[in-house]
């Protein structure tokens, strides 16, 4: 047996690489199992961090103190602000990356936090004794011991890739399975099933005609994902591409359906409804004519592109005729093909808020093993998972959970724990009932404080929250105080199609009106860009931005809070080990089931359960006295 740990962390991905170092920086005495050390963070699908309600989880991972936004930062070759011609509550980052940059910024973190060592190794057995999980065995026969055992290992748990009737068993192209573990679980008790993703075909970018693409700029500016300085890419930015399928393309991929395994029997695990493959959309949109698709550099200065909306399954000589079909891609060469690849993953009912088993103390799911897809969902997953085994492994009776009312990263988690998952998890805006409170912009306002009371989020990254919140409030009293005479206003609110001013008004109820953006009004009002000059740079959009966010959905966000506060008394109300569900006949019978499976702890997670109705809540609630 090997010298004992407080947090072992097996896998090395998203969700691995941050519950290591959240739980390491913490103070926890932490091991890092990877079965390839060349790998941590690796970037398996697209090149890119963010999108929508993704990058809003990017923005929380960072104010809590994890470490995807600024490695996402620092490899950033294109960044857009996905909506921007929605609501605030809409806008989401996005950035492509330099994956192979991405990947060696990863094992430069790991490699320097304190507390954490690494093993290169697979994880093939769990040491457990009397239903708690006392550390791992690995396949050249080293014990591992440990309080608390995490396990992020994506899509290796008896994974097997398909390309067209060829079957590779690994979790990557090239790179083995991992084996043994979803037996041993299955035999502990664990509800186990399949699930499906994939990822297109790599293409050499000299053989593309960029003369027949749209190209795809990036935004220009000040925006990134990190709330820290500092975290601006020094990399060459890079357009994305566009272009599109054809009738003549569909034509070309169909003929190779009777060799696909997602038609012919061969694959029955279910695939991302969000991201499917080009098969699959030919199949349920078969009125299309065509489907957009993306090129999107794989880094800073390679010539691998990867074709986003092109994810297949089908024999490589179909994907490659159907590929010489589009626009563009007539003389393409790849060097890969698409493949869709099978996992096993566990029934995330089987877990508390804390990303704990019920069924193992001490043994703690994050990632694709929860069912979910994308990087993000995973950072996620793990930040919080990493939090929490420390805290377990400290002894003490603390636990981390965020509410849907204050992260995507409840939301995400509390929809995994209660409604479980029939289809791979992707995190959208519209799952979160608060977006208004929930917005980008303000991830570090609702999370850093909390954080660093747990003691992840350094004091650097407290005083820059509340340097900001600071100069947000000043921004918001000045604009109330100081008065704008028409004359110097007039002619901005006529060109912006608004009502000229026939008197003077405060600066505020001119960023009220939605025409108008506050930095329109900084440019004719030369004492606000004066007083605006305080602002350093680097943050001025970020708090500037914020301010007007504050002053045009003041009364929207206070309503939000309102109703959230209605809704939070649920979750007070402890219903823990208070009924033995399968006696109340005056509930339903799917409520007695759903109930007794999940054993929710509160009202508020019980309303969230599928198949448990306002009646069912009322008769509990009576029971409880309520």
């Amino acid at each position: 047996m090997m010298e004992k740990y407080d947090v072992i962390v097996v896998g090395g991905g998203h969700a691995g690489c941050e519950a290591a170092t959240a739980a390491a920086n913490l103070g926890s005495k932490t091991l890092l199992i990877t079965m390839d050390m060349t790998k941590y963070g690796q970037m398996s699908c697209n090149p890119a961090m963010g999108g929508i309600a993704k990058g809003q989880i990017v923005r929380e991972i960072d104010a809590l103190g994890g470490y995807s936004g600024i490695l996402a930062d620092k490899t950033t070759i294109q960044f857009r602000m996905l909506n921007k011609s929605k609501g605030p509550a809409m806008w989401s980052p996005r950035a492509q990356n330099d994956r192979f940059r991405f990947v060696e910024e990863w094992r430069n973190i790991v490699e320097n936090t304190d507390n954490l060592d690494l093993w290169q190794d697979a994880v093939i057995q769990l040491i457990i004794k009397d239903k708690q999980v006392k550390g791992v065995k690995t396949k050249i026969g080293i014990e591992f011991e440990s309080n608390t055992v995490v396990l992020t290992n994506g899509t290796f748990l008896n994974g097997l890739m398909h390309i067209g009737q060829e079957k590779l068993a690994g979790g990557r192209i090239g790179e083995a399975a991992s084996y043994n573990i979803s037996e041993q679980l299955l035999e502990a008790g664990f509800k186990t099933g399949r699930m499906k993703t994939g990822t297109p075909v790599r293409i050499d970018g000299r053989t593309i005609d960029f003369s027949k693409l749209t190209e795809q700029k990036g935004d220009t500016g000040h925006y990134k994902f990190s709330y820290l300085p500092g975290t601006e890419t020094k990399l060459k930015q890079r357009s994305c591409w566009i272009t599109h399928t054809s009738s003549e393309v569909h034509s070309e991929l169909q003929e190779g359906f009777e060799d696909s395994p997602m038609f012919d029997g061969t694959i029955q695990s279910t695939g991302p409804r969000y991201c499917p493959s080009i098969e699959s959309k030919l199949v349920t949109f078969a009125e299309k004519e065509k489907h957009q698709l993306f090129l999107e550099p794989e880094g800073e200065n390679t010539i691998e592109y990867y074709l986003n909306g092109f994810s297949s399954s089908l024999p490589w000589q179909v994907q490659l005729k159907g590929l010489h079909k589009i626009a563009g891609l007539e003389k393409a060469k790849i060097f890969r093909p698409g493949y869709a690849i099978e996992y096993d993953y566990f029934d995330p009912t089987q877990l508390n808020h804390t990303l704990e088993t019920k069924i193992i103390d001490n043994l703690f799911f994050a990632g694709q093993i929860n069912g979910t897809t994308g990087y993000e969902e995973a950072g996620a997953q793990g930040i919080m998972a990493g939090i929490n085994a420390h805290l377990k492994s400290a002894g003490n009776n603390d636990t981390f959970v965020l509410k849907r009312n204050e992260a995507y990263i409840g939301v995400l988690i509390d929809d995994l724990v209660t409604k479980g998952v029939d289809e791979p998890y992707r995190m959208f805006t519209s799952r979160a009932e608060f977006r208004i409170l929930l917005r980008q912009d303000n991830a570090d306002i609702r999370l850093t404080e909390k954080s660093y009371k747990l003691g992840l989020a350094s004091l650097e990254r407290l005083n820059l929250l509340q340097e900001k919140t600071a100069l947000i409030q000043e921004i918001i009293a000045y604009a109330k105080d100081f008065s704008v005479k028409p004359r110097f206003v007039n002619q901005l609110l006529t060109e912006k199609g608004t009502s000229e001013l026939k008197q003077g008004v405060k600066l505020f109820d001119l960023i009220l009106r939605p025409q108008i953006s506050i930095f329109d009004l900084i440019e004719v009002i030369t004492p606000f860009k004066t007083f605006l000059e305080r602002v350093t740079e680097a943050r001025k959009t970020e708090i500037i931005e914020g301010a007007e966010i504050v002053i045009k959905y003041e009364g929207y966000i206070n309503r939000e809070k309102q109703l959230a506060e209605k809704l939070d008394k649920f979750e007070n109300i402890n219903i823990e080990n208070k009924f033995n569900y399968n006696e109340l006949k005056s509930i339903s019978t799917e409520a007695r089931q759903k109930l007794d499976k999940i054993k929710p702890k509160t009202i508020g997670q019980a309303k969230r359960i599928s198949g448990v109705s306002p009646a069912d809540i009322n008769v509990l609630l009576v029971l409880l006295g309520r």
